[in-house]
């Protein structure tokens, strides 16, 4: 909602009324696969380098070379250069520093040496992007780091056929350009292992469109996730020859660069335990409040008109949730996501009682994109990193707990905010999206939610910290007193940590605690037996840092160089990256 139609305010058709919702449909929800290849995408990249490798050790596809000139292709049209190699002395530090990502191109067996493995390591952790194509899963069995990387090796595959793609993200950049369902003829990976509980899922195969699928009807075939500091995209496609001369794949391709290269942004989280609220098939369960609607096409809404909203009258949400969804705008638009406002015949009911998380791109701090609307803006900072052009899709991660909002958009936090308000409350309320007005138009995709019907339940995984490491305890040691440090990310038991909702961070069955539960600058943060105590409680803030109320003081790594062993302290609030983490 902007300011200079502030005068103008959402009307809220309550339960009472059963309003039907104004929402035209335009097209078939499903539409084509091919809207877009070589062309260049919507906002201009800055020049970067890709660098791609396709050694083999073992089979070699034929497709190695049409892969290669397709990507060159697609650089010259997306402003990356290409640079191609089966050389393995490429693999250096100083070498590997001047690519935004690394494409290994079906390459197979084991085509890195130690040395060389430490540089690729080295790299990804230093914030380089991993794009694996087809075979690249069927690469360094030995390399513990590498299968982490790819996200999942492979097992065996069936003859090439045609098999039906699902397409569960059509936020991210390498699948927004697809309808629901992608057909198309390739050589179907099965893998060793599941990757959806470590990596977001873009897209899975339908095994009962083919014969051979053997991993029990959730087989994922395209996937990102965030690893060790870097980023890592992976694609089964790219076996025939032909897949390089498909648009659609061509153009899922350059998705998955650019997503890995940094231009673009994307929520890479894994995602598990959510229920579709609009699955881009109909509005059942909605209901049109005030003027104007959503036209459906391609399961997409778009706003028109206005002002009014669409709301999920279908169910009141009370207890904890998240709810997902994808938005875009066209330009300098306008929309909001209100939560928490109660079914009535009052026009003013959403506004009175529920908060707008913003959308509009040119507005006052508190009234800009990620902003709870006229009460909290989102660290601006944040936000801009986070943040896609108008063109680009966007993902909301709304959380409430309690009287707590967290907000994440493409899956950084970006806004923390608690309701003190008597009149509203976060706890319980409906949920519904904007139009705002003509002109103002605002497109939106894949509303989800997971609830959790009451405290949120624990969330388990590494904190992430400077230079991409992770918040660690000093040998894995159990003992009262043990050092917390930072460390390079292992997925060890040392490195994991639990959130179970009580403001506490818990690893090896005990709590990350300020010693004494003194308040000075410099005092030593360890792992204690959990009591209760303020020594042991930390508040996630808005800016990225975790902040012990009792001393108002956060949680720091200690020193200006940040290496293995670097032990954390507790200091001074100041922002600085060693005071900034990544929650589970």
């Amino acid at each position: 909602m902007r300011k200079r139609l502030r005068t103008v305010v959402v009307l809220l058709a309550g339960a009472l009324l059963a309003a039907t919702p104004n929402v035209s449909s335009a097209e078939p929800v499903d539409g084509p696969a091919d809207r877009s290849a070589d062309a260049a995408v919507s906002a201009a990249d800055p020049a970067y380098k890709v660098l791609v490798f396709s050694k083999t050790a073992g089979f070699r596809h034929s497709s190695i070379d049409d892969g290669i000139a397709a990507l060159r292709d697609l650089g010259s049209a997306n402003n990356f250069t290409v640079d191609a190699t089966e050389d393995s002395s490429a693999f250096t530090g100083g070498n590997l520093a001047q690519y935004r990502a690394v494409v290994f191109l079906s390459t197979t067996g084991d085509v890195l040496n130690g040395t060389q493995q430490t540089a690729f390591e080295q790299y990804i952790q230093g914030g380089g992007g991993y794009v694996g194509v087809h075979a690249a899963a069927d690469t360094e069995y030995d390399w513990p780091f590498y299968e982490g990387l790819a996200g999942a090796l492979f097992h065996s595959h069936p003859a090439i056929q045609s098999a039906t793609v699902k397409v569960e993200d059509r936020a991210h950049d390498a699948t927004a350009h697809l309808g629901t369902a992608w057909q198309r003829t390739d050589e179907w990976y099965n893998y060793r292992s599941n990757p959806r509980t470590t990596a977001h899922v873009l897209a899975s195969l339908d095994e009962s469109s083919y014969s051979g699928g053997n991993m029990s009807g959730d087989h994922p075939i395209s996937w990102c996730k965030d690893y060790q500091g870097g980023r890592a995209f992976y694609t089964g496609g790219g076996h025939t020859d032909e897949s390089y001369g498909e648009p659609a794949f061509r153009r899922h391709l350059l998705g998955g660069i650019r997503w890995a290269a940094g231009m673009t942004k994307s929520d890479c989280r894994p995602e598990t335990g959510y229920r579709p609220l609009f699955d881009g098939t109909g509005t059942a369960g909605w209901s049109q409040a005030g003027p104007g609607g959503f036209t459906l096409a391609d399961g997409t809404l778009t706003s028109h008109g206005g002002l009014g909203m669409l709301w999920y009258s279908a169910k009141e949400f009370a207890g904890d949730y998240s709810l997902k969804l994808d938005w875009k705008m066209s330009g300098d638009d306008n929309s909001g996501v209100f939560v928490g406002f109660p079914a009535s015949s009052d026009p003013w009911s959403a506004v009175n009682n529920g908060y707008e998380i913003q959308i509009d791109a040119t507005d006052s701090p508190d009234r800009t994109t990620g902003s709870v609307y006229g009460f909290k803006s989102a660290d601006l900072a944040a936000r801009d990193a986070a943040l896609n052009p108008p063109g680009e899709w966007n993902t909301y991660e709304v959380r409430v707990t309690g009287e707590r909002l967290e907000l994440f958009l493409n899956g950084r936090k970006i806004n923390d905010f608690t309701n003190t308000d008597p009149a509203r409350s976060l706890a319980q309320g409906h949920i519904g999206i904007q139009n705002h007005g003509d002109g103002d138009e605002v497109a939106f995709r894949n509303i989800r939610i997971k609830e959790s019907g009451g405290p949120t339940g624990p969330r388990s995984g590494a904190v992430k910290g400077v230079n991409g490491k992770c918040l660690d305890v000093s040998g894995g040691a159990t003992a009262d007193g043990t050092q917390i440090q930072i460390w390079t990310c292992n997925n060890s038991t040392a490195q994991t940590w639990t959130l179970p909702g009580d403001n506490t961070l818990r690893a090896l069955g005990k709590c990350l605690d300020i010693s004494g539960g003194a308040t000075a600058d410099g005092t030593k943060i360890q792992l204690w037996t959990c009591n209760g105590t303020g020594a042991q409680q930390w508040t996630p803030q808005a800016d990225g840092t975790l902040r012990n109320p009792q001393s108002a003081k956060c949680l720091d790594v200690s020193g200006g160089t940040w290496n293995d062993g670097t032990p954390v302290h507790l200091w001074t609030c100041h922002t600085g990256p060693n005071q900034k983490w990544t929650l589970p």
